[in-house]
């Protein structure tokens, strides 16, 4: 079966082994991780900046989805939503989520998690400028998350929004629309090995607000 021969494959280690201490990590996560996300882009990963969100409702059920980070910095990473989607209800009840950087081919993975806020409006405008108009009216268009009747109720309203802001040079960011801040607590970075003796090494923020760096079994 194709899971067994993946399973031989993963204990058998390979030519992308490499190890990796906590001498070999940058001085701060967030430097770390524009390393790592450099590397996966060169490698030539489709969407490396592509993450999984991890949140959780009022009634505690989990949901996962892939968002792209927007920015990273000493505060945190960025992503952009519709405010109003079924992910901002989630981190509106529960202002804490987690999220993963799942680069399969390179063997490596990053997981952060920690509290969330919207970011600035001002902040959000710097980046709505930078999207294409076409992005920019899908985010007018889609009332995300909502049950749709149809297809074609989805093409009506793109169709619409785009008459509307047809003689507009610049479409304004709408209110329902902006940017998720995730301030990490934790951020593990994950190097595969052979046998199952991955590394993983983790950045933990004390309470006194700086970092510790630990080695956490595989």
């Amino acid at each position: 079966m194709a899971l067994d021969r993946a399973e031989q494959v993963a204990d058998q280690g390979a030519e992308w082994e490499v190890p990796y201490d906590t001498g070999d990590l940058a001085a701060t996560w967030h430097e770390q991780l524009r390393a790592w996300l450099t590397d996966a882009t060169e490698a030539g990963l489709a969407e490396p900046n592509a993450m999984v969100l991890a949140t959780v409702d009022l009634d505690g059920a989990p949901s996962s989805r892939t968002v792209l980070c927007k920015s990273i910095d000493g505060r945190g990473i960025v992503f952009y939503t519709n405010y109003t989607s079924a992910k901002s209800r989630d981190l509106r009840s529960n202002r804490r989520a987690s999220v993963t950087f799942p680069w399969y081919s390179l063997h490596r993975q990053v997981h952060l998690r920690g509290t969330v806020s919207e970011v600035s409006a001002e902040e959000t405008a710097a980046y709505w400028a930078t999207r294409p108009r076409g992005s920019q009216l899908g985010a007018w268009a889609s009332p995300q998350s909502v049950i749709m009747s149809s297809r074609q109720a989805l093409d009506d309203s793109l169709a619409a929004i785009t008459h509307r802001f047809a003689d507009a040079d610049k479409i304004p960011v709408p209110r329902h629309w902006g940017g998720w801040l995730v301030r990490p607590d934790r951020v593990e970075f994950w190097q595969g090995r052979a046998n199952r003796m991955h590394d993983r090494l983790a950045y933990d923020r004390t309470r006194d607000q700086s970092w510790t760096i630990h080695r956490l079994a595989p």
